[in-house]
């Protein structure tokens, strides 16, 4: 028997209706705040990701899903969402007709790692990346804008870790005094932090291996070698989560896993969840266009990790929750009754009521139990006498109240009980 590819999975039952719920709160949080929703294609060119994430990055590096197509192009299914977003910006001339390009995104992305709860092959991200603007203002203003979507999605156990990692020319001087350091301690460390020494430093303050953590404790520390207009610049964003009464940590040692961050880097963390216990994150890229060809264009962006934001509601709620409910079920009795209920059906959907119908010829007696089992607010019953009378017998679920009304004035029948 055929079943999904190992990592993948589907989703459906109660957990399609959380996801419902917290789109809805994608799109109208990233309303509020003015950002517009922007799609791309899931292929790209693997080149994109080369030149953008980093060749010695692990997503480009270990687990990228890349093939050679049949005119010889090697394509990539996108593993994350900025470098996609900023092809488009470039490639659209977006920022050029609009200094201040706001956009948020809604996306399945895939990577090649272990399965495990909370990861998967295929997951989902939503994001949002504000193009053409250097000010703290602006990193402020992703950092709100996140905070406030996994706030309206009901989360609360949370909390927002915040570093700089300063301009190109201060992260250069602090890189080199990071590797005098690391080096003299290499012997203490583990062979994938031995390698990054080599290739990308930086990461070596992301290992999550005891050993290494040791070493990173007494580490140089980045905001200690940071330029007069770097301090600045991140004391600025503190100052507007302060003022607007966001809390956060200042973690020294976040350094974020890209080679494109500079200056503002977060992340949003949880202690619920186990070891997975990143929801999201982000920071300012503004050397990524110059990477990908665009010329100099300041941006700043964040992504969530939808199955962990869900997972995390999951625990906290103790459960996904009830999938919405029908706001009408109708009964029908005998054979001449089915084409006037699904008359009543059609006109009730199109004023934007739920309606469900039997389909099955299935007895009154099952059709109530099904109503039941889709925790329809209300019942319908039409038969041959409610059929000659031009009426409907309907009787509310939760309280049992049964009245008769004619079947024009169902819509108003239903809409008193709201």
């Amino acid at each position: 028997m055929a079943q999904t590819v190992r990592g993948m999975r589907d989703i459906f039952g109660p957990e399609i209706a959380a996801w419902h719920r917290a789109e809805e709160v994608f799109r109208t949080i990233s309303q509020a705040f003015g950002y517009e929703e922007f799609r791309t294609p899931m292929l790209e060119h693997t080149e994109l990701f080369q030149r953008g994430i980093g060749q010695e990055t692990d997503i480009v590096g270990k687990e990228m899903y890349t093939f050679v197509d049949r005119s010889g192009d090697s394509l990539s299914l996108r593993p994350e969402m900025t470098a996609p977003i900023v092809r488009a910006a470039i490639e659209h001339s977006l920022v050029r007709h609009t200094p201040v390009t706001r956009l948020w995104y809604n996306a399945a992305l895939f990577r090649h790692e272990r399965p495990q709860k909370g990861r998967y092959r295929q997951f989902h991200q939503y994001g949002a990346e504000c193009l053409g603007s250097p000010w703290p203002e602006a990193d402020a203003e992703v950092i709100l804008l996140a905070y406030d979507v996994i706030k309206a999605i009901g989360l609360t156990q949370f909390r927002l870790e915040i570093n700089t990692l300063g301009s190109s020319e201060s992260r250069a001087v602090y890189r080199a005094a990071l590797v005098d350091y690391l080096n003299a301690h290499r012997a203490e460390m583990s062979g994938d932090a031995q390698r990054r020494i080599d290739t990308n430093p930086l990461r070596v303050l992301d290992s999550k291996v005891e050993q290494d953590k040791a070493v990173i404790a007494n580490a140089p520390r980045l905001r200690d070698h940071l330029d007069e207009a770097s301090t600045a610049h991140f004391n600025a964003v503190l100052a507007l989560l302060d003022a607007a009464g966001v809390p956060y940590t200042i973690n020294p040692v976040m350094v974020r896993g890209l080679d494109y961050y500079c200056h503002t880097v977060f992340e949003f963390v949880t202690d619920a969840l186990g070891t997975q216990n990143a929801i999201g994150g982000g920071g300012r890229y503004d050397p990524l266009f110059s990477m990908l060809g665009g010329g100099d264009t300041p941006a700043v962006g964040f992504s969530l990790g939808i199955e962990r934001l869900l997972l995390l509601s999951e625990v906290e709620a103790g459960g996904w929750g009830e999938a919405a409910r029908p706001d009408l079920y109708i009964v029908t009795m005998g054979d001449t009754a089915r084409v006037p209920a699904g008359l009543i059906a059609m006109r009730l959907r199109r004023v934007g009521r739920t309606v469900v119908t039997d389909v099955l010829r299935r007895s009154v007696k099952s059709q109530m139990k099904d109503a039941n089992r889709v925790r329809a607010q209300w019942v319908a019953v039409i038969g041959d006498e409610e059929l000659q009378k031009g009426t409907v017998s309907l009787k509310h679920m939760d309280s049992g109240d049964q009245i008769e009304v004619p079947h024009t004035e169902i819509e108003t029948a239903l809409a008193s009980r709201e």
